[in-house]
C-alpha cells in the first residue's frame, strides 16, 4: 500500500525498476535465480524515491483490479524473500547457542574447594535376607533412601519374624531410593524365606534374587515367590564367579569414588570403600594386588579430608570355631589398617575392629552367601561408639605349641604391658584370663579352655571384669 502512494499514477513494478539503484544494494545476489528477471533488470532510472516523497496527499488514477493485483504481485514475491532470508541469516547466527526443541540442556557443574559434588545416581533400595535353621531369622540389611522405607520394611519383617527383627541393620541415605516396588509383597515373601530353612533373597529394584542349598527347594522356592509377587522378576542365583565378582566390586567402588568430588561426605567414603571385595586367601591377611589402587585413592582423601576417622571392620564366614574366626577377622582389618598408615594416612584416624562371624549379611550355607559374609567394611567412628569399640593394634604373637600368648606380666594393673586385649586395656573384647592357656575358665572372650564359647562367664572370673 505504501508502495503505490509512493508510485502514485505510476504502476508499482515500474515505479521499482526506475528506482532500482536505491534499494538494488540491498537485494542479496542469489535473489536474482528467483526474482522475476523484468523486476530488477537494469534500467534507466526514473524519479528517485526521494524526490517523490511529499507532505501532499498524493493521488493517483484508480485502475483495474486485476492490473494492480498483477502489478502486487511480485512485491508480495519480494517481501515475502526478504523475510526468509532473514530468518535464515538469524538462524545460522543462533544455531551454536539454540538447543533443539525438547531436547534437554546438559548442566556442567564446575566443583570448587567449598562445593561438593553431589551425585546424581540414585541406588535401588534393598533388602538382603536369610533365614535359619527352625524358622528363624539369620541376616537381615536393608539400604534405603529415608526413615520411611526403611520403618516400613522393618516392619513387614518383625510382622513375619517377630522381635528377631531386630537383628536387621540399615543404611539410611539419600544415594538410595525412597520406594521398593516388592513392598506390597513384602509379607507373603518374607513368610515363604521363613517356612524355607537356610533361605536367602535379595530384594532390588524389581529383581528378586534367591538362592537354597538345596536346588529342589530353591526351583520350589522361586516359583513361589513369583506367584506372590507376579510383577517382579524373580530369579534363582547363579554358581559364584569368584573374579567376576571382585572386578565388578572394584570397578563399583572406584566409580562412587568418582562421584565423591571435593571435600566428600566420611560416610560416602566408608560407602565406597565398602563396596569393594577384598578377598583375602584362605587363613591369610595379605591384601591383593587388585584392591591396593583402590585403597591408595582412599589413603589420598583420608589424608586431605580433616577430621575423619574411619573404623575398619573385618568379617568372616562360620567355617571355623568362633575364636579363630574373630582372630581372623580382626587380623585382616588391621591389614588394612597398616596398608593406608604405609600409604600416609595418620593412624589416629583408623581403628579397627573383629566380628569373627557374629555379624553375618547372608546365609553361611551356600558358597555364594559365604563369600558375601567374608569382608571388610568401614564405618565412620566417632567418640559416641566409646572405646568399646577400638581394638588393640598391638601385634599378636603364638606360644610354641601354636596357642596365643599372654606375656602380661600382671593383667590387673594398669600396665598395658602384654599383647591380648586384657582388663587393662579398656578396649573391645577385653579377656582378663589370668592365663589363657591354663584350664581355668576365668575369662570372657572363647577361649581354647571355654566350652560355652564366651556365652557363659566362668563363676571363677575375677571381679574385675
Amino acid at each position: 500500500h505504501e508502495i503505490n502512494n509512493l508510485a502514485g499514477t505510476t504502476p508499482a513494478s515500474q515505479f521499482l525498476r526506475d528506482n532500482l539503484s536505491t534499494y538494488r544494494n540491498h537485494i542479496p545476489a542469489w535473489a536474482s535465480t528467483v526474482i522475476p528477471a523484468g523486476l530488477i533488470a537494469a534500467e534507466p532510472a526514473g524519479a528517485r524515491i526521494s524526490d517523490t516523497v511529499s507532505t501532499a496527499p498524493l493521488h493517483r488514477e484508480e485502475k483495474q483490479e486485476g492490473s494492480f493485483m498483477k502489478a502486487l504481485l511480485p512485491i508480495i514475491g519480494l517481501i515475502i524473500l526478504g523475510a526468509l532470508a532473514w530468518a535464515l541469516l538469524r538462524g545460522c547466527q543462533d544455531k551454536d547457542r539454540v538447543e533443539p526443541v525438547a531436547t534437554p540442556a546438559e548442566q556442567t557443574v564446575v566443583a570448587d574447594e567449598t562445593t561438593p559434588v553431589v551425585a546424581t545416581d540414585v541406588e535401588p533400595a534393598s533388602l538382603r535376607i536369610s533365614s535359619g535353621e527352625g524358622n528363624t531369622l539369620y541376616a537381615c540389611r536393608i539400604n534405603a533412601g529415608n526413615d520411611g522405607l526403611q520403618n516400613s520394611v522393618i516392619d513387614a519383617v518383625r510382622g513375619v519374624f517377630g522381635d528377631e527383627a531386630d537383628k536387621c541393620r540399615a543404611d539410611i541415605d539419600d544415594s538410595f531410593a525412597v520406594d521398593m516396588p516388592a513392598a506390597a509383597s513384602l509379607p507373603a515373601i518374607l513368610q515363604l524365606i521363613k517356612d524355607t530353612p537356610n533361605a536367602s533373597a535379595i530384594i532390588k529394584g524389581d529383581t528378586i534374587t534367591v538362592n537354597s542349598p538345596d536346588q529342589n527347594t530353591l526351583s520350589t522356592l522361586v516359583s513361589s515367590i513369583q506367584a506372590a509377587a507376579p510383577g517382579l522378576n524373580v530369579v534363582a542365583e547363579g554358581p559364584l564367579d569368584l573374579t567376576n565378582e571382585i572386578n565388578n566390586s572394584v570397578t563399583a567402588a572406584g566409580s562412587a569414588f568418582d562421584r565423591l568430588g571435593n571435600n566428600p561426605d566420611p560416610h560416602d567414603v566408608a560407602r565406597a570403600l565398602s563396596l569393594q571385595v577384598i578377598n583375602f586367601e584362605l587363613d591369610k591377611a595379605v591384601i591383593p594386588e587388585v584392591n591396593k589402587p583402590l585403597l591408595d585413592r582412599a589413603a589420598k582423601i583420608i589424608q586431605e579430608v580433616p577430621n575423619m576417622k574411619l573404623m575398619i571392620v573385618g568379617h568372616t564366614d562360620s567355617q571355623a570355631s568362633d575364636a579363630y574366626n574373630m582372630d581372623l577377622s580382626r587380623d585382616r582389618a588391621q591389614a588394612v589398617r597398616d596398608y593406608l598408615i604405609s600409604q600416609g594416612v595418620d593412624a589416629d584416624k583408623l581403628m579397627i575392629k573383629g566380628m569373627g562371624e557374629s555379624d553375618p549379611i547372608a546365609d553361611n550355607s551356600t558358597e555364594q552367601g559365604r563369600f558375601r559374609n567374608r569382608r571388610i567394611e568401614f564405618v565412620v567412628y566417632d567418640q559416641s561408639m566409646g572405646p568399646g569399640d577400638e581394638v588393640t593394634t598391638s601385634p599378636r604373637i603364638t606360644s610354641p605349641s601354636g596357642t596365643l600368648a599372654d606375656p602380661d606380666l600382671n593383667p590387673l594393673d594398669a600396665n598395658n604391658d602384654d599383647i591380648l586385649p586384657d582388663g587393662d586395656d579398656h578396649i573391645l573384647n577385653a579377656d582378663p584370663d589370668m592365663n589363657p592357656l591354663d584350664a581355668d575358665n576365668d575369662d570372657i572372650l572363647p577361649d581354647s579352655d571355654d566350652p560355652s564359647k564366651g556365652t557363659v562367664l566362668d563363676p571363677n572370673a575375677h571381679t574385675t571384669n
